[in-house]
């Protein structure tokens, strides 16, 4: 009779350690040094092409790098996540407790850099600094400028398929993750996240990477946007005033994107430098989405520049 308990306790004790499991997580350099931690992009991303590429160049500098996967996407494996920005928040208390950082520049790349920036506004006294490297920060904005600058591409083109696509997009839930997907789906599609001008450097980069142990590591959840629709009430998030109240606490704040993002306006990337400062922002050319891979040496030097 008793042995009819054991697949009960095996179950338990499995339930209980998938719980419990930690969240990927890895730092680079010293811990002496001043605490750099990357948040990655999603939801549904990683911080494998950061970690695989950019994060131990950093280190060198003299900074103590630290990567992490957020809780259900990448590496952080955690089916009961309910990859919501409450969640986020948590998480890094814990990964700072983890590491013994009392104080961290964060680094907020794409959707990370909203993530960044509601943290930096709960949390001001463990922030020295904010980065936001090709950060969104008025979703709604890039969603209608994507929609807008690819129907005059597709209209050009005479694009009909694509001019339909549009359409449909505009019909859907502002608010859902159908809507956000298609919209990206789409600037995908018209090469709004490429490089204009790849250089033999950020090729082999790439190159490199997608043959690295990190690009084998670029895992990621599928299902992380449909939660994070589902568990979270603030979709289409525009961070603008939160950035100026974080600036007026006396947290310094800085910006690195790449002239060519296309999935931002003109108008919102100069919106951007000038809530900024111009002191504090590079906008780089021939560089778009990931200016840690387009021009890595550069986005290397405003890292230290900035950490000064």
């Amino acid at each position: 009779m008793k042995y009819l308990f054991l697949p009960l306790l095996l179950c338990l004790f499995l339930f209980n350690n998938a719980r419990s499991q930690e969240i990927y997580s890895k730092a680079y350099g010293n811990h002496s040094d001043p605490a750099i931690i990357f948040i990655h992009g999603g939801p549904r991303g990683n911080s494998s092409l950061f970690e695989g590429t950019t994060a131990p160049l950093i280190a060198k500098k003299g900074f103590y790098v630290i990567v992490y996967d957020r809780r259900g996407e990448g590496r952080s494996i955690d089916t009961s996540a309910k990859i919501n920005f409450a969640e986020a928040i948590t998480d890094l208390d814990q990964l700072m407790e983890k590491y013994n950082i009392k104080k961290a520049t964060l680094i907020g790349h794409s959707f990370g850099g909203i993530v960044a920036t509601l943290y930096t506004s709960s949390r001001p006294e463990k922030v020295e600094r904010l980065i936001l490297v090709g950060a969104l920060f008025a979703q709604q904005e890039t969603y209608d400028h994507i929609l807008i600058s690819t129907e005059k591409l597709a209209l050009a083109k005479r694009d009909t398929a694509s001019l339909n696509q549009i359409s449909l997009i505009r019909s859907l839930d502002h608010k859902s993750a159908d809507y956000r997907k298609r919209c990206y789906d789409m600037a995908s599609k018209f090469g709004y996240f490429s490089m204009p001008h790849p250089t033999s450097k950020s090729q082999q980069l790439e190159l490199d990477y997608q043959n690295s142990q990190y690009g084998k590591m670029n895992i990621r959840n599928n299902e992380a946007p449909l939660r994070f629709y589902k568990n979270e009430q603030l979709v289409n998030i525009n961070t603008k005033d939160i950035l100026k109240n974080i600036k007026k606490k006396g947290i310094k704040l800085f910006g690195i994107y790449g002239k060519q993002d296309r999935i931002f306006s003109d108008k919102q990337l100069r919106d951007i430098g000038q809530l900024i400062g111009t002191r504090h922002f590079d906008l780089i050319d021939n560089c778009s989405h990931y200016p840690f891979i387009d021009q890595q040496q550069l986005f290397i030097n405003d890292i230290v520049k900035f950490m000064m």
